[in-house]
C-alpha cells in the first residue's frame, strides 16, 4: 500500500514539474569541444583544425546578420540574414565534407555578433511577429543550404527592451527546433549589465530550449587567473542555472585566463568536481597561427573518461 502511494507521489511530481526541474538538473561532465570559425577571410578552412575522434566537435560559422552584405556600408534589413563569413573557404559542400569525413563534427551558424562594418550590429525588431516570421524563413533558408545542425545567439547590441529580445529569440529556437531544422541551439553572453538583462530574460522564459551557454570569458580582464576564473564561472553557472554553461578562451590571448596562464589548470579543476561540461574557443581564425596546439590539448582533457 505504502509503495502504491509513494508511486502516485512520484507521477504527480513528474507531472506538474516536468521541464523546469530538468534544466535545473546538474548537467555532468561532457566532451564537446566547440569552435568558431569566422569572416578574417585568411584562408581558414574545416580542414586545417584537427578533429579528436573521442569527442564531439561543433563548428560555429560566425556570423549570420541581418544586415546587407552587398553594399560598402551595410545596413539593416528587413529581418532577411545574410552570410559574412568566408563563403569561399567555408562553403556548403565543404560543410557536407567535414560532416561526411568526422561523423562526430556537427556544424552551427551564429547570429548577431559584435559588429557589421565599421558599426555595431543591432537587434532591432519591428514587432515580435514580424521578426520572428521573417528570421525564420530567412534562417531557415542559409541553415538547409549549408546542411547545418543548431544555431547560436551572439547578439551583443540591443535596439529593445530584454522582454522582447527573451520573446523574439525564444519564439525563433522553439519555431526552427518544431520545424525540425535544427536539433540544438547556444547563447553567448558575456559580463555586461545590458548583455545580462537581456539573456537572463531569455533564460528565464525559454532556457529549456537552450542546450549550452558559450559564457565568453574571455570578456573578462587579460590575466585573469586560476581562482577568478572558477569564482565566474560559479557565478555564470548560477545566473543560467542548470544550463551547461561552458569554459573559454581566445586564441589571441586579448583576455580572460589564456592557456598560457593555466586555463587548463582551471579546467582541470572544475572536471575534477564534475563541472567541466564543455569547452568552445574564439576562434580557429586566430589559433592557426599557433597551429590549433589549444585545440588539440582542450580535446584531449575533454576526451579523458569521466
Amino acid at each position: 500500500m505504502e509503495s502504491s502511494k509513494l508511486l502516485i507521489a512520484l507521477f504527480v511530481f513528474q507531472v506538474f514539474f516536468p521541464c523546469h526541474m530538468s534544466i535545473q538538473a546538474a548537467a555532468e561532465n561532457s566532451d564537446l569541444f566547440r569552435e568558431y570559425i569566422r569572416a578574417e577571410f585568411n584562408n581558414v578552412k574545416f580542414t586545417d583544425v584537427p578533429i579528436d575522434s573521442n569527442v564531439e566537435f561543433h563548428f560555429i560559422l560566425s556570423f549570420a546578420i541581418d544586415y546587407d552584405s552587398t553594399s560598402g556600408s551595410p545596413s539593416p534589413t528587413n529581418r532577411k540574414f545574410n552570410v559574412f563569413w568566408d563563403s569561399d573557404n567555408l562553403s556548403p559542400s565543404q560543410v557536407s565534407s567535414i560532416k561526411s569525413t568526422h561523423s562526430n563534427v556537427k556544424v552551427a551558424l551564429s547570429i548577431g555578433g559584435d559588429s557589421v562594418g565599421d558599426s555595431y550590429a543591432y537587434f532591432d525588431p519591428s514587432s515580435v511577429d514580424s521578426w520572428v516570421s521573417n528570421t525564420v524563413s530567412s534562417l531557415t533558408n542559409i541553415i538547409q543550404e549549408y546542411h547545418m545542425d543548431g544555431i547560436d545567439i551572439d547578439y551583443e547590441h540591443f535596439n529593445a527592451d530584454p522582454d522582447t529580445f527573451a520573446e523574439c529569440i525564444g519564439k525563433l529556437v522553439k519555431t526552427l527546433k518544431d520545424n525540425g531544422v535544427i536539433s540544438f541551439a547556444s547563447i553567448a553572453p558575456f559580463d555586461d549589465d545590458d548583455v545580462q538583462s537581456h539573456y537572463k530574460a531569455l533564460w528565464q522564459s525559454y532556457g529549456d530550449l537552450i542546450d549550452y551557454v558559450n559564457f565568453q570569458f574571455y570578456a573578462y580582464d587579460q590575466g585573469t587567473t586560476v581562482s577568478q576564473f572558477i569564482s565566474y564561472f560559479n557565478t555564470q553557472s548560477s545566473n543560467y542555472n542548470g544550463g551547461k554553461v561552458l569554459a573559454s578562451f581566445i586564441s589571441d590571448g586579448s583576455g580572460g585566463l589564456t592557456p598560457e596562464n593555466s586555463f587548463f589548470t582551471a579546467c582541470s579543476r572544475l572536471k575534477s568536481e564534475n563541472k567541466l561540461h564543455e569547452i568552445f574557443v574564439w576562434s580557429a581564425d586566430d589559433s592557426k597561427r599557433n597551429g590549433f596546439r589549444y585545440e588539440k590539448q582542450s580535446q584531449a582533457l575533454l576526451a579523458i573518461s569521466h
